[in-house]
């Protein structure tokens, strides 16, 4: 039996999926073609555990991806030079390579929301109104019928 078709264990797959995400990055970003090539050439060689291999290297990739990408949400469209200043302050905070996501949601009312990776900063009305219904202790059943609940849940 060669090394090629011994049964890999799940710590031995994420180490080869980090070190194949590692080789697709050049100068600290995700090099798109890289990717590409890795996935074509792990279903070429169809490796024992390759299923799990490429499960892996897509959540690392999904991770960057996610990390470097800035998902603004507002209620109503915003002006150019808001979205500018948006823009650069993100950039400032997260560095280059940003993408920008710009969203309208008129159900979050009022504001704005800013998720970049796994940071969320959410200004928006809706936010405001959800934590103060939970502070005053109201539940919604079915987004329709409101009730008044008293702190011990009685």
């Amino acid at each position: 039996m060669d090394a090629r078709n011994e049964m890999k264990t799940t710590p031995q797959i994420e180490r080869e999926s980090k070190q194949l995400y590692r080789l697709c990055r050049v100068n600290g970003f995700l090099n798109e073609d890289r990717a590409r090539q890795v996935v074509r050439r792990i279903l070429e060689e169809k490796q024992r555990g390759y299923l799990a291999l490429l499960s892996q290297f897509k959540r690392l990739v999904r991770l960057d991806l996610s990390a470097h990408t800035a998902e603004v949400e507002t209620a109503v469209p915003i002006p150019a030079d808001l979205r500018f200043s948006v823009e650069a302050r993100l950039t400032k905070a997260y560095g280059h390579g940003l993408s920008m996501q710009f969203a309208v949601k008129p159900a979050l009312i009022g504001g704005m929301r800013i998720r970049v990776g796994n940071d969320v900063y959410d200004g928006t009305l809706l936010s405001g109104l959800t934590t103060l219904e939970k502070g005053f202790g109201i539940t919604t059943t079915n987004g329709w019928r409101s009730e008044l609940r008293s702190p011990s849940g009685e």
